[in-house]
C-alpha cells in the first residue's frame, strides 16, 4: 500500500511509524505541514496515495484532500476525547490510564469516525518520555490495526455520534480546552511538592513551565524530587550536574533545564542546562554544588543524571539525559562513571537508562548558545570520541547496551561500541549524521561495517533513514529484541544480563572479545579511525561556510530548513 505521512515535524512517532510501516512492505513517503498547505497538497498530487495517516498534527489537513481520500489523525486521547492538550490533561488530572484514537479526518477537530483505538498506562513521569514510550506503543499499534482494517475494505469506522445501522452507544465526548499557562503556574509558596511535580512533568519537553527566577522570566524543564535539600518555599539552594535544585513548602525539587523567554534579549532562547542559563542571566550563581557519588543508595530520592549500581557480577551504568543529548560535561562525566564502573569486580557491563532516550550524542544546544559554536562542537565531539573509545577497549568483561528508547548519530554509534546491543522493541535507531550536513565520527567507520558489512553501512550513512529494532536486528545492529513495554524493561534487562554472567561459557566468550580486538587493532589501529573521522569533522566545525551551522541552528531554534520533504536526499550532506 502506498501511505502518505502528513506531520508538523518528523519526530519520534512519525519516525517509528515510517519505519514500522516500512518494515511491513508498505511505500511510505512524509511531508510536513510546517510549510503550508501547498506542500501537502503537492506530495497528495504527486504520490496519490492509498491512504493519508497524521501522526502528530498541529495544522488541519487541507479540506480537497480529505474529502478525496481517506485520512487517518492520530489523537493522544481515549475515544471520546477531543482538544489540542490531550496528554497535558492526563497528567495534570492524574489519570491512570489514558488512550491513543486513530480518527477519520473531517472538519471538526476529533470528531471523525473512530478506526482503532488503544489504551495505555499513564507512569509518573514527563510528558515528553510519556509521548515517547507508552503513548507511542499504543499509537503504533492502533495505527497498524487502521491500516489493517482499511486494506481489508470491509471494516466500517464507529461513528462518534453513534451508528443506527449497528446499535453501537454513542461516544462520550469531552472536549478539553487548551492547556495553558494560567494552569501550569507554580505557588511555590502552597503548593505540595508531589504538585509541583506534577506541573513540571506535564511540560517538561513543551511548553515548559512559565516562572520567574532572580528577576528574569524563564520556562522551567522537567521535574525530579530532593529528598534531604531544604529551603524557604521557591529559594535556589544548589546545583548539581548543571541542574538546580529549588525548595517547595514541603521539600524540593530539581530541574534540570530552562529556556528564556523570546522576548528576554538571551541570543539563545532555547532549552538547555538550568545553571548555564542562569549564569548567563545574572553572572554568577553562587549556589553550593550538591554533589552525590556515583554509586548512590537505592533509598535516595533525589536526582542525578549518572547513577551506578552492582548485582552480583553484573555493573549497571545508568544514564538519562533531558533530550538524550550529551554535552562536553556530560560525556566527561559519564566517561569517569565507566572509569569507575570498570574498576569494579564484575563480568558484565550494562549501559544505558532505565527508559526513554539511550544517546543521541552531542549536545547541539549546548552548542549553538555557546560563544564559539565551532570550537565547543569540537570540543564536545573529542570527548564523545575519549567516552566511545574507553568503550570500544574494554577487554576484560562484556559490555551490554541496553536501548530503553532511541538511539541517533553518535548515540547509535556509542552503543555499537558495545559487545551486544540489547533494543526495546518499541526503540528507532538513526545510525547516520549527513541530514545535519556532518561526516560522523564516534567510530563510526569501524563499528558500522563491523557489525552491517561495509555495503550496508555506506547505504545506512547514505539514505539516512529511521530504522526500527526489527530492522536494526535483521542488519546485525541489534543482537537482541526485548518485547516489553518501557515500564519493564528495566527488569527484564536485568535478568537477562544475570543469566548472561552466569553463562559458563562467558569465560570464553571474553577471551574471544579479546583476540579479535587485537585482530582488528592490527589491520587498521582505533587510531586512525579516529584520526581520520575527526580531521573531517574538524574541516566541517571550522568552516563557517558549512551548511552543519544553518543546519544545527535551524534544529535548535525549530526553524523550517525549507525542505517539506525530509525524507529527500540530506541537504549539505559531506560524503
Amino acid at each position: 500500500m502506498d501511505i502518505l505521512l502528513v506531520a508538523s515535524a518528523f519526530n519520534s512517532l512519525s519516525q517509528r511509524l515510517y519505519a514500522e510501516l516500512s518494515d511491513l512492505g508498505h511505500r511510505v513517503d512524509v511531508v510536513l505541514a510546517t510549510h503550508g498547505t501547498d506542500p501537502v497538497r503537492a506530495a497528495v498530487q504527486e504520490l496519490r496515495p492509498d491512504l493519508v495517516v497524521a501522526p502528530m498534527l498541529k495544522t488541519a489537513l487541507p479540506e480537497d484532500v480529505w474529502r478525496e481520500r481517506t485520512c487517518l489523525i492520530v489523537h493522544p486521547g481515549p475515544p471520546g476525547d477531543r482538544g489540542p492538550s490531550a496528554l497535558d490533561w492526563a497528567i495534570a488530572d492524574g489519570a491512570p490510564r489514558w488512550g491513543v484514537t486513530v480518527l477519520q479526518a473531517e472538519a471538526a477537530m476529533d470528531a471523525g469516525d473512530i478506526w482503532a483505538a488503544e489504551p495505555f498506562p499513564v507512569p509518573s513521569v514527563g510528558k515528553s518520555d510519556l509521548y515517547r514510550n507508552e503513548a507511542s506503543d499504543a499509537a503504533v499499534a492502533a495505527v497498524l490495526l487502521a491500516v489493517r482494517r482499511f486494506a481489508d475494505a470491509s471494516f466500517k469506522p464507529r461513528p462518534q455520534t453513534g451508528d443506527p445501522d449497528t446499535s453501537q452507544a454513542p461516544v462520550h465526548v469531552v472536549w478539553r480546552d487548551s492547556f495553558r499557562q494560567d494552569r501550569r503556574r507554580i505557588d511555590w509558596a502552597r503548593d505540595s511538592t508531589e504538585t509541583v511535580l506534577r506541573k513540571l512533568r506535564g511540560a517538561d519537553s513543551q511548553p515548559g513551565v512559565l516562572d520567574e527566577l532572580l528577576g528574569h522570566e524563564v520556562f522551567l524543564h522537567g521535574g525530579h524530587p530532593e529528598d534531604r535539600l531544604r529551603g524557604r518555599p521557591g529559594e535556589l539552594i544548589a546545583t548539581r550536574a548543571g541542574a538546580v535544585c529549588r525548595a517547595t513548602r514541603d521539600g524540593a525539587v530539581w530541574i534540570p533545564e530552562l529556556r528564556p523567554r523570546k522576548n528576554s534579549g538571551d541570543p539563545a532562547p532555547f532549552r538547555r542546562p538550568a545553571a548555564s542559563v542562569l549564569a548567563s542571566l545574572t553572572g554568577t550563581l553562587g549556589l553550593p554544588e550538591a554533589g552525590v557519588p556515583v554509586e548512590l543508595s537505592p533509598r535516595r530520592r533525589t536526582w542525578t543524571d549518572i547513577r551506578y549500581r552492582q548485582r552480583g557480577g553484573v555493573g549497571f551504568l545508568g544514564f538519562s539525559f533531558p533530550g538524550g543529548a550529551m554535552s562536553t560535561d556530560q560525556c566527561r562525566r559519564l566517561l569517569a562513571a565507566y572509569r569507575y564502573a570498570q574498576a569494579r569486580p564484575t563480568s558484565v557491563l550494562v549501559l544505558g537508562g532505565a527508559r526513554d532516550f539511550f544517546s543521541n550524542g552531542i549536545h547541539l544546544n549546548v552548542i549553538e548558545a555557546s560563544a564559539d559554536p565551532a570550537e565547543e562542537s569540537w570540543t564536545n565531539l573529542t570527548a564523545m570520541d575519549d567516552l566511545v573509545e574507553a568503550v570500544l577497549r574494554t577487554t576484560d568483561r562484556l559490555v551490554v547496551a541496553a536501548l530503553a528508547g532511541n538511539a541517533a548519530a553518535g548515540g547509535a554509534m556509542l552503543a555499537l561500541a558495545a559487545d551486544q546491543v540489547w533494543c526495546r522493541t518499541g526503540a528507532v535507531l538513526n545510525p547516520h549524521y549527513r541530514r545535519m550536513g556532518l561526516y560522523g565520527s564516534e567510530f563510526w567507520t569501524y563499528s558500522l561495517p563491523r557489525r552491517a558489512g561495509a555495503d550496508t553501512a555506506h547505504r545506512l550513512t547514505e539514505e539516512a533513514l529511521p530504522l526500527s529494532a526489527a530492522s536494526a536486528a535483521r542488519l546485525g545492529l541489534a543482537d537482541r529484541l526485548v518485547p516489553t513495554g518501557p515500564g519493564e524493561f528495566a527488569a527484564e534487562v536485568e535478568r537477562l544480563a544475570a543469566a548472561l554472567a552466569a553463562d559458563p561459557d562467558l569465560g570464553r566468550r571474553i577471551a574471544a572479545k579479546a583476540a579479535a580486538r587485537h585482530a582488528d587493532e592490527q589491520v587498521r589501529p582505533l587510531a586512525d579511525h579516529r584520526r581520520d573521522e575527526l580531521a573531517r569533522m574538524y574541516a566541517i566545525f571550522f568552516d563557517p561556510t558549512a551548511p552543519y551551522h544553518a543546519l544545527r541552528s535551524a534544529f535548535v531554534r525549530k526553524k523550517p530548513t525549507g525542505d517539506a520533504r525530509p525524507l529527500a536526499p540530506a541537504v549539505g550532506a559531506v560524503r
